[in-house]
């Protein structure tokens, strides 16, 4: 499965920077606001040792890493919702993603603008939650028009469907809060998936610093992780100029200039990770000699319907998932050994795919 998050935040942020590092993709990035109009799209690999390391048991030939795609958005400004700084287009971009990450500044530059004359990442985020919220009203009004017209003949699953999205509208009107914070019952999750509003999808706030605040942070990440606790969203600390050098250096050289800095690691493998982890997926694997390979599954998931990601053959003549937990097969060295030391277990449809499973699909078509 393909997993996509769009980059969104005001201009001047360090979004484009910042998905420059990520995809390498030399997406232009300038000091002026519309910078980008259409989103610029980078795919870039899931960094997990575990594969490394199956590779080099395995001695296969190839790696192939689990994957996202990062869509660069230009940066939105207040009055977006009505189409300001061609905010309606803008806003139609997050719409088609998975996840959103929005960048803020956390950093002060005299000779860097900032669209609002100062860096205040409260405000900054408010504008932006502002008019995502905006746009999903606009979208809610437009359902319950249709659906209470359609609803005076008496129809009940469409009574209900009313009721729900007045209870939706209510609380993204009246209260302000983001879509993603209603709880729905099962039987209301498809109408409120078909309304594809900006503010259901899980976000993840990239806290965009100086190089020498990476470590410790400052005053301005503070109000960020306070921001995203009130809402359970996700913070990461970035600094989208230092990741930007780094992508230039060796891995040796990287590894050194972060030991400098006290950090452990770059601020965008963080990001890949959390962004990969914000929609609840895990990954299983696949090996051999002549292929090491992470696929990417949502937690929960069936063994057969993992098969499936693979090949809808593999689903479709599902027999058994021979699977190995990956801290067994690096404890024992191989798939054979796995097999005599007893660690190698033969699971059926109902089992639920762990995260780091080594896993060899029999199935019969």
């Amino acid at each position: 499965m393909s997993l996509r998050c769009g980059i969104v935040g005001l201009p001047n942020v360090g979004k484009s920077t910042l998905f420059n590092a990520l995809s390498q993709a030399g997406a232009e990035s300038a000091n002026y606001p519309f910078c980008t109009i259409d989103p610029n799209v980078g795919i870039v690999s899931v960094p997990d040792p575990r594969l490394d390391r199956l590779t080099e048991l395995a001695k296969s030939v190839n790696t192939v890493p689990a994957t996202i795609e990062f869509f660069d958005i230009a940066g939105l400004v207040e009055g977006a919702s009505r189409g300001e700084g061609l905010g309606n287009q803008f806003l139609s971009h997050i719409r088609e993603v998975d996840a959103v990450i929005h960048v803020v500044r956390c950093f002060d530059d005299e000779n860097v603008v900032h669209v609002s004359g100062s860096v205040d990442p409260a405000r900054d985020i408010e504008v932006i939650n502002t008019e995502l919220l905006l746009k999903d009203i606009e979208t809610i009004e437009k359902r319950i028009d249709r659906v209470g017209r359609q609803a005076k003949g008496g129809d009940k699953k469409l009574k209900d469907e009313l009721a729900f999205c007045e209870r939706l509208l209510a609380m993204v009107s009246d209260q302000m809060l983001p879509a993603r914070r209603l709880e729905v019952r099962p039987e209301e999750a498809e109408w409120l998936r078909s309304l594809s509003l900006l503010t259901s999808k899980p976000v993840l706030y990239a806290a965009n610093v100086s190089e020498t605040d990476m470590a410790a942070g400052n005053e301005y990440v503070d109000v960020v992780k306070q921001i995203a606790d009130a809402e359970g969203a996700g913070v990461v600390v970035v600094s989208a100029e230092l990741e930007a050098q780094l992508v230039e250096l060796d891995e040796e050289e990287r590894r050194l200039f972060l030991e400098d800095l006290n950090v452990d690691s770059s601020g965008l493998d963080r990001l890949v990770r959390a962004a990969y982890a914000l929609l609840g997926l895990i990954t299983f694997f696949t090996a051999g000699p002549k292929e090491s390979r992470a696929w990417t599954i949502r937690r929960g998931t069936h063994a057969p319907q993992a098969a499936g990601v693979i090949h809808s053959d593999f689903e479709r003549g599902f027999i058994r998932a021979e699977t190995i937990a990956f801290s067994d097969y690096d404890r024992v060295g191989s798939e054979a050994a796995a097999r005599e030391a007893g660690v190698l277990r033969a699971e059926g449809k109902q089992y639920e795919v762990k995260d780091g499973d080594v896993i060899l699909f029999r199935f019969n078509v």
